[in-house]
């Protein structure tokens, strides 16, 4: 356990610095030194949650796991409200907090993942049930999913979307429970796009980027370019010619772009290989938690990093229709940087109590995962 720790808490302070010194160089085009500052507090805040997260025993989150859902919706909520949310490229996706936006859905990802967390847990065996399974957990999903969807904000809404689907046959709930609702939210979600021009446009420039790049495919097209000039060993650090205006969005979702111009194709694989590390190592401390909370948990949030890692990069390579989601730990955005490592913070919390480690669990109550309330678990054969 001592390398899987390690190797993640290694990778991701590389991802961070990385995403720092690349955010300076997105940031030369630019007046001011607004981004900049931003992300660094960001990074700071990210950092002292993130060793909170670590140092406390992880299981306590069980006990605020509700009702910080809860807040996490009235805040989804509230950020639709004309005047109280703040519309900004055509959504209403964050909340005005004076020195920096908030962005709720990012809370809410944490949040949801810890309360089906803590419902397979609680639940157990139960969850093989229709109603314990895919009724309750699903509304609490369908709540969530709605309200991102409705900012509008189609990327995270898929994302989070398969990660939730994905945590639910994990906790153990019936894969013909799941299968139906994902299709028919695909379809859905076909739907709505065709019945979206910009998104459907975004859909059509990903299948004739050519024929779209002056309009809505300029930005994956001048990404593909500025990938492609970097070659192997890049232009050298804040000499990329494309993020001086060519690439919209540089410093947040393209900033995979900005890399692979200036640093070359070395960097981009360190960058998969580090994110592909990080999955690895999530998995591999998940499966090795002490409890069921411990490894729903854990394998939601390493799932929530790494496909969302996956999807970035795969947009800004045009193997993905632009989704506008952030890069993890490298792109601009305090929100995302916060809550992205408020979940390493857990993950670590997750390894020090494995089984690998041998930490004793006598300061806490037995738990009770097996499916059957109090009274039937005396009554279970072998119990005492």
């Amino acid at each position: 356990m001592r390398y899987a720790t390690n190797i993640l808490a290694t990778c991701v302070a590389g991802l961070l610095a990385l995403g720092i010194v690349m955010l300076y160089s997105a940031g030369m085009s630019q007046s001011g030194a607004r981004f900049r500052v931003m992300q660094l507090y960001g990074a700071g805040i990210g950092m002292v949650v993130c060793f909170i997260a670590t140092a406390i025993d992880y299981r306590w989150l069980k006990k605020i796991a509700f009702p910080l859902f809860g807040f996490s919706l009235l805040l989804l909520l509230l950020v639709l409200i004309p005047g109280v949310g703040t519309f900004k490229n055509g959504a209403y996706r964050w909340l005005d907090l004076g020195p920096m936006y908030f962005q709720p859905s990012e809370l809410a990802k944490i949040s949801l993942l810890i309360a089906l967390a803590a419902w397979g847990q609680l639940h157990g065996r139960r969850m093989s049930e229709f109603k314990y399974g895919l009724v309750f957990p699903g509304i609490a999903i369908g709540l969530t999913l709605g309200f991102i969807f409705l900012e509008p904000d189609y990327g995270t809404t898929m994302l989070l979307a398969s990660v939730c689907c994905i945590l639910l046959f994990v906790a153990g709930s019936n894969w013909k429970y799941i299968v139906p609702p994902m299709a028919a939210g695909a379809v859905l979600m076909g739907v709505s796009i065709m019945n979206n021009t910009v998104r459907m446009k975004r859909i059509m420039a990903f299948l004739h980027p050519e024929q779209y790049r002056d309009d809505v495919g300029f930005q994956s097209y001048q990404a593909m370019l500025a990938l492609g000039s970097g070659g192997t060993t890049g232009l050298g650090l804040g000499n990329g010619r494309q993020k001086l205006g060519f690439v919209p969005e540089h410093h947040t979702d393209f900033i995979f772009s900005v890399i692979g111009e200036e640093l070359g194709v070395i960097a981009t694989i360190g960058v998969l290989l580090a994110f592909v590390a990080i999955f690895i190592c999530g998995l591999y401390i998940a499966w090795n938690a002490r409890d069921r909370f411990g490894m729903i948990l854990g394998t939601g949030i390493t799932f929530l990093i790494g496909l969302q890692a996956f999807i970035n990069i795969g947009v800004v390579t045009s193997a993905l229709p632009n989704k506008g989601l952030p890069l993890p730990f490298i792109s601009y955005g305090p929100s995302s940087l916060v809550m992205m490592l408020s979940g390493i913070g857990i993950l670590l919390s997750i390894a020090s109590y494995s089984q690998v480690n041998g930490s004793e669990y006598d300061v806490f109550e037995p738990e009770l995962d097996s499916g059957f309330e109090p009274e039937q678990q005396e009554l279970l054969p072998g119990s005492t």
